[in-house]
Formats: C-alpha cells, sequence, structure tokens
C-alpha cells in the first residue's frame, strides 16, 4: 500500500481559479506544526508527503518543509499551478533540497481557455515552461486537471497535446470539480454535467493507455468510465484498502479518509460495480444522481486489475460486503437537486462557453 499525507502550507495564491476548491483562509501553516505533522506521517508508516496549498511555492515554510521531510525519510511531492517553478533556479534549489516530483495543474491544452479559468493571463505558458525544467532537472510530473464544463468537451486534446510537447509526463489525474466551496458557489457555470464529459475522459483514457501511460481520476462514478474502472482513485483506495490524511487550513481541520464512499441511488442497487465504486460526490446538491446509470461486470475483475494479481479470499469478502453500503453524509435521491445547489441554466453555461472559445 502506498498512503500519502496532504499537507497545506499556505492558502494564499497569486491566481484565483474560478473552481478553487481550497480558496485563501488568511492562515499559514506554522513551523512547529509542520513537524509534528511530518512526524506523524513517519508514525503512521506513510510513505511520502504531498505539499500543496493554495500555492505552496509561495509559503514561507517551503524550503523547511522539504528539508524536514526528507530528513524524516518520506518522498517528497508538491502540487502546484507552475508559476513559481517556471523559474528554473526556483526549481533547481527545491529538487537539491529533497523534492522529487511536481504535480502540475493544468486545465487545458487552450491557452484562452486555462487563463480564464484561473483568471491569470500567461497561466498556461508557466506550465508550459515548468514541464520544460522538470526535464531537464531529472525529476518527474504528473499533470492534474480539475474536469469543468469549460474543458469538459476537450479533455482529451489536453493530454494529445501534453505527450506532444512534453513526452516525459508519464501520468495524469482529473479531478472532477468539488463544487462545495465558494468560488464554484460564485461561479456555477464551471459546474459539469457528467454526461458532458464522459466522451472526451473515455477518448483521453484511451489514448493515454494506447501510449503505455498511466492515468487516474477521482469523484467520477464507474458509470462514467466503466471502460477502465481500475483507474479510479477511490476504487484504488477500496480495494487496496489505503486510507489518506490531509491537514486543512480551515475549519476542516486534520482529515484522515478510511472510507472512501459518496452518494448513491436506486441506479447503483441494481449495478454490479456497487462495491467497488466510491458514487456520486455532492449527488443532489450539485450532480444530478439521474445521470447515473447501473453497470453489469464482474467487481473481482477490477479488484484483480488493480493489484495486477488475485486477490485474497478474505480481501474479496471485505470488498463485496460493501454491496448495498450507503453514506450518512450524502442525501438520498429522492426529488431533483437541492435548491440553490449551484446549477447553470445551459444556455448561460454556453453563452460563457462562446467567451473563451471552448467550442471554437
Amino acid at each position: 500500500m502506498a498512503n500519502l499525507g496532504y499537507l497545506q502550507l499556505t492558502r494564499d495564491c497569486k491566481q484565483a481559479c474560478r473552481f478553487c476548491s481550497n480558496p485563501p483562509s488568511g492562515v499559514d501553516l506554522e513551523l512547529e506544526e509542520m513537524h509534528g505533522l511530518i512526524d506523524d506521517l513517519v508514525g503512521r508508516g506513510y510513505d511520502g508527503v504531498i505539499l500543496t496549498g493554495g500555492e505552496p511555492t509561495i509559503a514561507p515554510l517551503l524550503l523547511p518543509a522539504v528539508h524536514y521531510a526528507k530528513s524524516r525519510g518520506l518522498f517528497i511531492r508538491m502540487i502546484t499551478n507552475g508559476h513559481r517553478i517556471a523559474e528554473r533556479e526556483f526549481l533547481r534549489e527545491l529538487v537539491e533540497a529533497g523534492l522529487t516530483h511536481v504535480h502540475l495543474s493544468l486545465h487545458s491544452s487552450r491557452a484562452i481557455v486555462h487563463d480564464f479559468l484561473t483568471q491569470t493571463p500567461g497561466s498556461h505558458g508557466h506550465i508550459d515552461s515548468a514541464l520544460g525544467h522538470v526535464a531537464a532537472l531529472g525529476i518527474t510530473a504528473d499533470i492534474n486537471t480539475v474536469i469543468n464544463a469549460f474543458n469538459s468537451d476537450h479533455l482529451d486534446e489536453t493530454v494529445r497535446w501534453v505527450v506532444a510537447q512534453h513526452p516525459h509526463v508519464r501520468h495524469f489525474v482529473w479531478n472532477n470539480m468539488d463544487p462545495n466551496m465558494n468560488r464554484a458557489e460564485r461561479n456555477p457555470d464551471v459546474i459539469p454535467r457528467l454526461g458532458e464529459f464522459e466522451l472526451s475522459l473515455r477518448k483521453a483514457m484511451r489514448f493515454l493507455s494506447s501510449t503505455g501511460r498511466s492515468f487516474r481520476a477521482e469523484r467520477v462514478p464507474l458509470c462514467f468510465m466503466a471502460e477502465f474502472p481500475e483507474a479510479s482513485t477511490e476504487t484504488r483506495k477500496i480495494v487496496k484498502e489505503e486510507e489518506r490524511c490531509i491537514r486543512f487550513l480551515d475549519r476542516k481541520g486534520f482529515v484522515l479518509q478510511k472510507q472512501f464512499l459518496h452518494g448513491k441511488t436506486a441506479a447503483c442497487d441494481r449495478c454490479a460495480m456497487d462495491p467497488v465504486c466510491a458514487g456520486l460526490y455532492s449527488m443532489n446538491y450539485h450532480y444530478d444522481p439521474a445521470e447515473l446509470f447501473p453497470l453489469t461486470g464482474d467487481p473481482v475483475a477490477v479488484m484483480r486489475a488493480v493489484l495486477r494479481r488475485e486477490p485474497e479470499p478474505e480481501l474479496v469478502e471485505r470488498v463485496l460486503a460493501r454491496r448495498g453500503m450507503r453514506s450518512d453524509e450524502q442525501p438520498d435521491d429522492h426529488g431533483q437537486r437541492a435548491e440553490g445547489g449551484g446549477t447553470v441554466s445551459p444556455d448561460h453555461r454556453e453563452s460563457a462557453r462562446v467567451v473563451v472559445g471552448n467550442r471554437g
């Protein structure tokens, strides 16, 4: 198992992404707590730490955190918008301190769309430059993409662009957007419908699979990635019985995730993949359960694909026992989405797309 802890160093950021789920809170992590949290990861037997934010590259504690995590034997990763590591010498300093891997947030191959989403002109170019420095300095990089209404029709185009321009990138992650924070609530036009990204996500996965690259998707129900269920982040956590912890710099505080379960509907009751599927995040509030549909198939085959071996009978029994398990934190699927849940009319969404050339 590979358990990784997420550590928010700051919530400050120079960008203002329209869908940000961790907007500024006015709080930075303190040195003593940083030491304690990294020590806690070591004590839990975790393999590594992911430094995040906000934007961790503008946090005063970034270098101290990298040094300390390395001294404690952890692998060190960082999620970044790429702005500061577009400066090669700054990235070199982090690499020499112990940084081994970066997750770069690229939301579209189209600069006009990416810069619109980040509300930061030139942010697409920073990612392009940062990826070049990553290759030159000998570390590795993943691409993190937040699925939203403005990139949902060209996720495949984005991965093709990355592979053509930066063939050293071998892993891609899509996160269906978390609409439960104030940025998305102020910009409801960014919230996608599941059906809007199904085709382009499938094409992106097929293309990456054909090139031998790996990929993951989070907050995407298995019925919308049925060809590659083993690529679901939640499914992999369920099958591997992994956990993860996150230190948020807001009211959520320290969160230890052991149960990966979102909302489920009557369609899930009829779905063969129910035991290995987390369900629909923010169901009824922002995402419509009417879009879900049951799948056929063998959940044990999914377990084999995740583990790349035959699962132990005891593990199969524990995972299959999840059938019918439902979250206490998600509403049921009776009725329509909750009033005020951040839905947006198709006309409003389409007019906004035209502004950034999303259909061009």
